[in-house]
C-alpha cells in the first residue's frame, strides 16, 4: 500500500513523531494506522525509559486559585527551551485544573501518565515534581502570585476576624502583595515559633563555630558571648520569618506591622495562616 503525505500527517498529528519516522513505520505496517501508532508509542516509551536518568532542573510552576481552593504544580524538564513549549505549558494548566476539580492531594499514576505521554512525544525527560492543594475555610482568603515565566509560584492563605473584609479590593490587593513578598524574600516559616528546632540548632552551632574562630571575641566573658549568639540568632530569625521580614511595599516596617496597619485601616484583624512557595529546580 502506498503511503501518502496525508497518511504521514495524520500519524504525526496523533503521535508527535517526525515525518520521516512516521513514513517509515507506515511503510513497515503496510499503512495500518493503529498498528503504526502502537509501534511508535512503544518506541517512545522505550526511549523515555532511557532518558529517565537525565536531570530535570528546568521547568515551570503553574498556580491557580478557584473559589476556596488553590493549587501549585511544578512540572520539570531538561531544558528551558521545552519549558517554554506551548504543549508543556498547556499540560501544566491541564494538571492544575484536574487537581482543582478532583481534589488531588498528591501526584498519582493518572497525573504522571499525562506527563509521560508528552515526554514520549517531545522526547525529553519530564516529571511532575510536586503538587500542593490548599483549601480555604470560612473567614479565609487565598491569593496567588507567579513570577516571571513560571520560575516561582506562591499561594498565601490569610484569615480575618471579619470575613466580609475580603470583598474589598484593598484587602485583596494587600493579600496579593503578601504573595508577591513571599516570592521575593522566600521566608522559611511564618514566625519563629514555626521554625524547625533542628534548623535553629544547626544554625546555632554554625554561629558558635564562627565565634570561636573570631579573634576579636577571644577572652570575652561567657555571658557576653551568649548575648552575641542570641543577637545573631534573632537576626537570623528576622531574615527567615515571614512576619519579621521587611515588608516588600514598605521596607521601613515588618510584615507583622503591615498586617496590623492594613487591618486597622480596613476594620479587621488579619493573620497569615499558611503559605507555599514552589521555585523551579529548588
Amino acid at each position: 500500500m502506498a503511503v501518502t503525505a496525508a497518511d504521514v500527517k495524520k500519524l504525526r498529528d496523533a503521535t508527535g513523531v517526525g515525518p520521516a519516522e512516521c513514513k517509515k513505520v507506515l511503510t513497515e505496517t503496510d499503512g495500518d494506522f493503529d498498528k503504526a501508532v502502537k509501534i511508535l508509542k512503544e518506541k517512545g516509551l522505550a526511549a523515555a525509559a532511557k532518558r529517565a536518568d537525565r536531570a530535570t532542573n528546568q521547568g515551570r510552576v503553574t498556580v491557580k486559585v478557584k473559589d476556596n481552593a488553590g493549587v501549585l504544580v511544578e512540572l520539570a524538564t531538561e531544558t528551558d527551551f521545552v519549558a517554554r513549549n506551548p504543549e508543556f505549558i498547556a499540560l501544566g494548566e491541564t494538571i492544575t485544573d484536574k487537581i482543582l476539580n478532583e481534589n488531588y492531594a498528591e501526584t498519582d499514576e493518572r497525573l504522571t501518565a499525562m506527563v509521560k505521554d508528552l515526554a514520549t512525544s517531545i522526547r525529553e525527560n519530564m516529571s511532575l515534581k510536586r503538587v500542593k492543594l490548599i483549601k480555604a475555610s470560612a473567614g479565609q482568603h487565598l491569593a496567588s502570585y507567579i513570577h516571571g515565566d513560571g520560575a516561582i509560584g506562591v499561594i498565601v492563605l490569610v484569615s480575618a476576624d471579619k470575613p466580609e473584609v475580603f470583598a474589598k479590593e484593598e484587602a485583596q490587593a494587600f493579600i496579593f502583595s503578601l504573595a508577591m513578598h513571599a516570592a521575593a524574600f522566600n521566608p522559611l516559616a511564618v514566625s519563629a515559633a514555626d521554625v524547625d528546632p533542628a534548623i535553629l540548632k544547626e544554625q546555632e552551632n554554625l554561629f558558635r563555630k564562627q565565634m570561636e574562630q573570631d579573634e576579636k571575641l577571644k577572652g570575652k566573658p561567657s555571658n557576653v558571648l551568649e548575648g552575641i549568639l542570641k543577637g545573631k540568632l534573632n537576626k537570623y530569625l528576622a531574615d527567615i520569618c515571614f512576619l519579621d521580614q521587611n515588608y516588600i511595599k514598605n521596607d521601613k516596617i515588618t510584615v507583622k506591622q503591615a498586617l496590623a496597619d492594613e487591618g486597622k485601616g480596613l476594620g479587621a484583624v488579619f493573620k497569615i495562616e499558611q503559605y507555599c512557595i514552589f521555585k523551579v529546580g529548588a
